[in-house]
């Protein structure tokens, strides 16, 4: 009989073990792979983006997918306690672009080590290879787990700490999801965010602009009435099914909505390349730069605006031949070569699956869980942390800062409780 047991070796379930243990309670562990910290392990390219030192209004506000609900957990254990609670452990951490806090060392590996030190430390016991099957319960609590070799192991409380269904190779399968549903709980409906989107543009289809990366570009998905819905301004790459890169993961998820709505039919996705202009200043900048070199051929003149590939590309589009000179060039053309670098429309026809994505969007409601304890509010005994919840957030820390806040309470109150 055990006290606690956390089912999932990923950050939220490390977090929820120890925050668990600390409660001087018998605490088991369960991971169905053959280590702990996997996902840990790849986060941030290995570097692991442990959280994020941004506000806790701006974290929120980078948590698209019901951010608001961590408004509660944050006054118990929030992003600036995660800093402390690993440089605590031995790992100090350091300040990137934009508050991603990694550590000094730039190895992800070190974050694991001093969580499976600390679980050591602690006492908690840890059994790897050790899938489970079903949770055991009565009408009102939880009694257990039911393993895959069919051993049964009882506990007062339980932590479900299993991911969603992005980054499978992790172990995150969505093993949870029907654990759930036999408790009483409603799962929303899962679907891919911060993944690379699907295109059947011809110049998609070609490859014509494939590994073409822009940078610092303002991306735009545009509801039907071409009204942008949401704008983020970073890099994006073009691949040969579609596009990904920074902006467009940020993206993804208003894309995904967008194409439901619409029963499918293809998004417009507006990509504005000079940011500091809006068509008439970039018309005026385009022309200014023409009367200064007026013998050059046009592609020489504004090579230096955007990368090679991608003006040439505009250039065709707005069918301008790239060695027409100032003398030869309407006003007409200039308005619409402007017109491309400020306001290049495309469609996109879907995302990569599920399984393709860095993040689960949909997953547990959290109108069924106790933002301050992360209990279920239908069974009692059962607690609920990190991805499986109907939680996501943008890549940068953000994610990662949710599953340790959440699975920090979920153990710290699985171990009161029992």
């Amino acid at each position: 009989m055990y006290d606690v047991i956390i089912i999932g070796g990923g950050p939220s379930g490390l977090m929820a073990a120890i925050a668990a243990g600390e409660q001087k309670q018998k605490v088991l562990l369960l991971e169905k792979g053959n280590k702990l910290g996997k996902k840990l392990a790849i986060s941030g390219g290995g570097r692991c983006n442990v959280t994020n030192r941004l506000s806790v209004e701006e974290i929120v506000k980078h948590i698209p997918g019901n951010g608001r609900f961590l408004y509660s957990p944050f006054t118990v254990f929030n992003n600036e306690d995660i800093i402390e609670f690993f440089e605590g452990l031995g790992v100090p951490l350091k300040e990137e672009d934009h508050g991603r806090m990694f550590p000094k060392s730039n190895r992800a590996q070190d974050v694991v080590d001093a969580l499976i030190q600390e679980l050591k430390r602690l006492k908690v016991e840890i059994r790897l290879n050790t899938a489970v099957n079903k949770l055991l319960m009565d009408d009102e609590k939880i009694l257990g787990v039911r393993l895959q070799n069919d051993e049964e192991i009882r506990a007062n409380a339980i932590v479900v700490a299993v991911g969603g269904k992005a980054v499978p190779q992790t172990g995150s399968t969505g093993d949870g999801y029907p654990w759930a549903e036999r408790a009483g709980h409603t799962v929303t409906e899962l679907y891919p965010t911060e993944v690379p989107v699907t295109s059947k543009e011809p110049f998609i289809q070609s490859r014509l602009l494939q590994g073409l990366a822009l940078r610092d570009v303002a991306v735009s998905v545009l509801n039907k009435k071409g009204k942008p819905i949401i704008t983020h301004q970073m890099d994006m790459l073009f691949t040969h099914f579609g596009l990904s890169g920074p902006a467009i993961l940020r993206c993804s998820q208003f894309i995904v909505k967008e194409l439901k709505k619409n029963s499918g039919y293809p998004v417009q996705v507006k990509i504005h390349t000079l940011t500091d202009y809006n068509e008439e200043s970039c018309y005026q900048f385009l022309i200014k730069l023409l009367k200064e070199e007026p013998k050059k051929a046009v592609k020489n003149v504004w090579k230096n605006i955007a990368p090679e590939r991608w003006l040439l590309f505009l250039l065709e589009r707005a069918q301008i031949d790239p060695s027409l000179t100032f003398n030869d060039i309407s006003q007409d053309k200039i308005r619409s070569i402007a017109h491309e670098l400020i306001s290049f429309t495309m469609e996109v026809h879907g995302t990569l699956p599920l399984e393709k994505a860095f993040v689960t969007g949909g997953g547990i409601s959290i109108k069924e869980i106790e933002p301050k304890t992360m209990a279920s509010k239908i069974k009692k005994g059962l607690y609920f942390c990190g991805e499986i919840l109907d939680i996501h957030g943008y890549t940068g820390g953000y994610n990662i800062t949710s599953a340790l806040v959440t699975g920090r309470i979920a153990g710290m109150s699985a171990g009161q409780s029992s």
